[in-house]
């Protein structure tokens, strides 16, 4: 499948290389701006699927960006802005914007929204990164849709490899029930989030009836739930 291509428009180097590094990594295409007129120039030349776009810019701020854009087109674009003020996202809803981040961030709540915009428009989802995760008798790989246990594939569904692949690429990092839901489901999903909690147990009983000698998704009571394994450090 072709790479879904993202734009990044920021004034920041920083923001723009950590955006593309952790984009790219995921399985986006990722082309950049500095300013709104680059942004401009961009979408007039290039194929892009979606929109990164910071509100403060020097030339022309987000908001001046997305009144242009709307004027001939309805791709997805999703803002960041250093702000949290209810003002500042309710005019970015209601001038055309599809979504909103406010910094700091963390790349993996980006990437989720990302999709579930995606999903909304029809586009096809761009799949994770298809390098291999390795962990003492446990192997996830991405690209196959595979879990192996000691060597020997085990059988997951679709959405409980979708949870064991986000939370072991994801470190460390403490899920809430919520983050999970959004990131599988989406933000439209209007059941329980403890469908979470029956997929965790599910998942852990196929690991240890496969002979993995530990769990690898804790429990992190009063919180949700984080991926590790033996000798991490807490």
């Amino acid at each position: 499948m072709t790479q879904l291509q993202v734009l990044v428009v920021d004034d920041e180097w920083n923001m723009r290389n950590l955006l593309r590094i952790y984009l790219q990594r995921e399985g986006f295409a990722v082309s950049e701006a500095r300013t709104g007129g680059e942004a401009l120039d961009v979408l007039e030349q290039e194929r892009i699927d979606i929109v990164v776009l910071d509100v403060m810019m020097p030339d022309m701020d987000g908001w001046q960006v997305l009144r242009t854009i709307r004027e001939s087109s309805r791709i997805p674009v999703l803002m960041l802005t250093a702000r949290s003020d209810t003002k500042d996202k309710v005019q970015g809803l209601d001038g055309g914007a599809d979504d909103y981040l406010t910094k700091p961030f963390e790349p993996e709540e980006l990437t989720a929204r990302l999709r579930s915009l995606l999903r909304r428009t029809g586009v096809p989802v761009v799949q994770p990164a298809s390098e291999a995760l390795s962990f003492p008798g446990l192997k996830i790989v991405p690209q196959a849709r595979e879990v192996r246990i000691l060597e020997r594939p085990v059988d997951f569904t679709q959405k409980e490899f979708d949870l064991l692949s986000t939370m072991a690429r994801a470190g460390q990092r403490v899920f809430t029930r919520d983050d999970l839901v959004y990131q599988l489901w989406g933000e439209d999903y209007e059941g329980e989030t403890r469908v979470v909690d029956t997929h965790i147990k599910n998942i852990r009983e196929k690991l240890q009836k496969a002979g993995l000698s530990y769990n690898p998704i804790q429990t992190v009571w009063g919180l949700g739930y984080k991926f590790q394994i033996p000798g991490d450090a807490q």
